[in-house]
């Protein structure tokens, strides 16, 4: 193997991948928790910086919605020529929605909307990048999603489930500038949880394998000083301990009540968001599901009823679980998107708009029934209390109990902190 592509941390990841699929008839990589223990090492912060909404959420839920979720026809609705086809309707809460989250309204009280989120890029995979990571994309330097910021600053969430999870997406290497060891866990149907959980080869034949594997890292190791090479055989203990782990039936699906799966409804995104509720609950940190089809050019009516229907559904039933199990209160739920459509409605549908846009929490120390800034009249700018991107990250962050202010040093020697210098709201917490 060349030597060069194990220095690079994507390569070798792949190629801890393909010993697991080899040695164990594995598809899964586990965290290789307490082994980088300059990145596992929590962070102190002293009594006098905390605040209200500090280090709540112990747990992250955060809902992509891919495509640009039309803030008017959803939790911003307008009046006059900007008016979508949606009613507003009343809510639990002292603001209004759109009809088409019917199910969102009766848990309104529970619920923090921003209706002031503002951002220049309006390209699909850019801002979809900024809004994963809080930094605009560049081409010399890939950067981290928080579930990795996460892991650097308070180490891993579990001994042997990753500590973050991406549900209907690739993980991509999330990790950024931090060890691939910090990578999500892609999940991409929550259906079938993780494929291949349980080992095809029986526990002699692993044992050899093993045996061969450690001589050839015995001899790789003489060749290559290279801290990363110690972290193979680190693999190969992590991921007999996932095999063995009870942890495992966090992913099984089957496990549920059938009336509840059908609350979150039976589609992709609303099994994913079951799915990050029974992860989280049993040790994972950070939990992205995804939701396609939110780029609604036309038929914006049908669209909405559409996925719209699936997120209200699975949002309000995730909000209202978390809360019957108590667990609300240390989860931080985040319904995010790649931008707004635009004010203009022809009757079919609105193109990109990130001048202003909406996005929601719940949960993890935020207020209930609270909407956070203002667009204006027509939905085209912020007109209150204005929130970049990189804010909202800090706000996230913020409630995890992160350093938002500290900087981490690149490989490149480039300084970043989470959110990328951006400022927490920090009217948004309770």
């Amino acid at each position: 193997m060349n030597n060069d592509l194990l220095r690079d941390p994507i390569e070798r990841r792949s190629f801890v991948e393909r010993c697991a699929r080899y040695a164990f008839g594995l598809t899964v990589l586990p965290a290789l928790a307490g082994k980088l223990s300059a990145a596992e090492k929590a962070v102190q912060v002293s009594a006098a910086a905390r605040s209200a909404g500090f280090g709540k959420a112990k747990r992250i839920i955060f809902l992509e919605l891919q495509g640009g979720l039309s803030h008017i026809d959803s939790f911003d609705p307008k009046t006059g020529d900007t008016k979508g086809p949606g009613a507003a309707i009343s809510t639990k809460a002292d603001f209004q929605l759109t009809e088409y989250l019917p199910e969102t309204a009766k848990i309104a009280d529970k619920i923090t909307v921003i209706r002031s989120m503002s951002a220049k890029v309006g390209v699909h995979a850019s801002a979809q990048y900024l809004m994963r990571t809080g930094y605009e994309k560049r081409s010399t330097i890939v950067h981290p999603m928080l579930g990795a910021w996460a892991q650097h600053y308070l180490g891993s969430s579990s001994k042997t489930l990753p500590s973050t999870v991406c549900v209907n997406r690739s993980a991509n290497h999330g990790n950024g500038y931090f060890p691939a060891a910090f990578s999500p866990l892609p999940i991409l149907d929550p259906d079938q949880g993780l494929t291949n959980s349980a080992s095809a080869v029986s526990q002699d034949v692993q044992q050899k394998r093993i045996g061969l594997l450690e001589q050839l890292d015995a001899t790789f190791g003489k060749k290559m000083a290279d801290e990363n090479v110690k972290a193979y055989g680190d693999f190969y203990e992590s991921t007999l301990q996932l095999m063995k782990s009870s942890d495992l039936k966090a992913f099984d699906l089957a496990a549920e009540p059938a009336e509840l799966r059908d609350k979150y409804g039976r589609n992709k995104f609303g099994q994913g968001v079951l799915l990050a509720r029974r992860l989280v609950e049993s040790g994972v940190r950070f939990v992205e599901v995804s939701s396609g089809g939110w780029d609604m050019h036309k038929q914006l009516a049908d669209g909405m009823e559409d996925r719209g229907g699936d997120f209200d559904r699975a949002f309000a039933a995730l909000v209202s679980d978390l809360d019957s199990r108590g667990m609300l209160d240390s989860t931080l739920v985040a319904v995010t998107t790649e931008f707004g459509r635009k004010p203009q409605f022809d009757g079919g549908g609105r193109g990109h708009h990130p001048l202003v846009f909406s996005t929601a929490l719940a949960g993890g120390g935020v207020k209930r029934g609270y909407v956070h800034g203002k667009s204006d009249a027509k939905g085209y700018e912020p007109e209150e209390k204005p929130v970049s991107v990189g804010s909202f990250h800090a706000t996230i962050a913020y409630a995890a109990g992160l350093p938002i202010e500290q900087e981490v040093t690149t490989p490149s020697g480039r300084p970043m902190t989470v959110g990328n210098k951006g400022k927490p709201a920090m009217e948004v917490f309770a």
